[in-house]
């Protein structure tokens, strides 16, 4: 099992910059995709970005494309996300999302979930 914390969401201008951070712990995360979805009121939970632990692959979401960029550091157990020129619809609560990247390949969905970090924006 993998446990996730989200934290960074704050208020912010239009056109700001922001980085979240997801800290993982628990099972080892060299078999795991780690991802950032979030979800605004109203909407439904939608896929902003993912990345491999050991492959260091990299997905995003058409709507975040060049302006969000994941990372992670090894050490820390930690994944980024970097959200640049951000937007009023980039607010939405964050969540931090792991599986195993075998059971992503098969069509299977994230099993780990973070509890959520909001970000608001200010037009």
């Amino acid at each position: 099992q993998v446990q996730l914390r989200e934290s960074g969401g704050r208020l912010v201008q239009a056109g700001g910059s922001l980085e979240l951070s997801c800290a993982a712990s628990g099972d080892t995360l060299s078999y795991y995709l780690l991802g950032w979805f979030r979800q605004a009121p109203g909407k439904e939970r939608e896929f902003v970005s993912h990345i491999g632990w050991t492959s260091g692959s990299t997905a995003y979401a058409d709507s975040v494309q060049g302006r969000f960029t994941i990372s992670k550091e090894s050490a820390k157990n930690t994944v980024y996300l970097h959200m640049n020129n951000l937007k009023p619809d980039d607010a939405a609560v964050y969540f931090c999302a792991a599986v195993l990247v075998i059971v992503y390949a098969q069509g299977g969905r994230y099993d780990y979930w973070g509890h959520g970090t909001r970000v608001t924006v200010s037009s």
